[in-house]
């Protein structure tokens, strides 16, 4: 089956981040000029000298999100059920050689969690993970969705890189959306960050989306670790990636997230700085660029940042978050996989939103059978 590493491979890192480098004033309004974009337009978009026209570009940015999403939020909290993981990962606090305790939650836990979701009101949860086959696997997801299905109109899933099989387990069992970061699409590096386990074969999570599709998950949703590598060639590559995506799997949701590395246990510093104008200026040229993507922002980034950006691009927030195993209730104090920066609750993002003209949705849909 081909794959996007046949697409891929036809591209070099160093020729693509010397390209957006080199871009002129002349092609940032060439560009803004058009009312469509392609990914030559996409590059051009995430060029330093294109954040002198960031003004112009959030206008058109709240203008295409309006039209096509309309004045609402969509509302979701991460459920962590585990931080056992058998990879080494310099970035993550879950990695291996990192000397924690480790917890995997237990049916009744689970209940406990869920329990404390649902009394904030939320009805979309992120299943997250380590990367612990020996323990948390296919069989144990599975049983995890079965505890929980009747409790969320939308279930999503950030675990480790599975098999289409696996992936297609999932979908019959009720997953609407599977998220997966390559984390960096510079392989050269790759294997600096990813020293030990199943994540450090570049490949076969390269062509983890690819398996998701083929499975038919309702939803697929990518991104990079922003801090690792030079984000704006880093974010080509993703924009590159879904583009291939959606035109293969064109009957696929595709989300992006934009996490920026987070303090966390053991954890190295951001080798490239990215901040809040660049990270703006990012969001703004996804949404120009696609205006069918969803766009997500999780906790990872602080208040101010957070309220600013609602009327910008965005169509997905977390609130309320905890990334450790049980920080709901029945463990808040186990390891974290980073650092939260909007502690707020969801309650008040909720009012946030309100104030901001928007709609907060918990609920975005029922299955119906008949």
């Amino acid at each position: 089956m081909k794959t996007f590493k046949s697409i891929f491979e036809q591209y070099n890192w160093d020729e693509i981040q010397s390209r957006i480098y080199k871009t002129t004033s002349k092609d940032v309004e060439r560009t803004l000029a058009n009312s469509k974009y392609n990914l030559d337009d996409f590059l051009i978009l995430i060029s330093p000298i294109a954040q002198n026209y960031l003004e112009q570009m959030a206008q058109k940015c709240h203008e295409i999100t309006k039209k096509r999403f309309g004045k609402t939020i969509q509302m979701y909290a991460p459920l962590y059920l585990s931080n056992e993981c058998q990879n080494i990962c310099t970035y993550c606090g879950f990695s291996l050689d990192n000397k924690i305790k480790r917890k995997t939650l237990t049916d009744a836990e689970i209940k406990l969690e869920v329990e404390a979701l649902k009394n904030t009101g939320f009805d979309h949860v992120l299943l997250v993970t380590g990367e612990a086959n020996y323990t948390v696997n296919i069989n144990y997801f599975l049983n995890a969705i079965h505890l929980i299905r009747e409790d969320f109109s939308i279930i999503s899933v950030e675990v480790q890189p599975l098999s289409t099989e696996d992936y297609e387990r999932l979908h019959d069992a009720g997953v609407y959306s599977v998220l997966v970061y390559q984390e960096t699409y510079h392989q050269e590096v790759y294997k600096k960050y990813h020293t030990k386990g199943k994540k450090s074969n570049f490949d076969y999570r390269l062509e983890t989306p690819d398996r998701i599709g083929t499975a038919g998950i309702h939803k697929i949703g990518l991104g990079v670790l922003l801090g690792l590598e030079d984000w704006r060639t880093d974010s080509f590559f993703n924009a590159l990636h879904l583009d291939y995506l959606q035109k293969k799997y064109w009957q696929t949701k595709y989300s992006v997230s934009f996490p920026r590395l987070r303090p966390a246990e053991g954890i190295i510093e951001p080798n490239f700085i990215m901040d809040d104008k660049d990270l703006t200026q990012l969001i703004c040229a996804y949404r120009l660029w696609n205006e069918d993507l969803e766009i997500s922002i999780s906790t990872r980034e602080n208040e101010k940042f957070r309220n600013n950006i609602i009327p910008i691009g965005v169509t997905s927030m977390s609130a309320g978050s905890k990334t450790n195993p049980g920080g709901y209730v029945v463990d808040p104090q186990s390891l974290e996989q980073f650092e939260i920066s909007d502690e707020r609750s969801a309650e008040e993002i909720s009012k946030i939103i309100k104030n901001a003209g928007y709609e907060p949705v918990w609920k975005d849909w029922t299955k119906a059978f008949v």
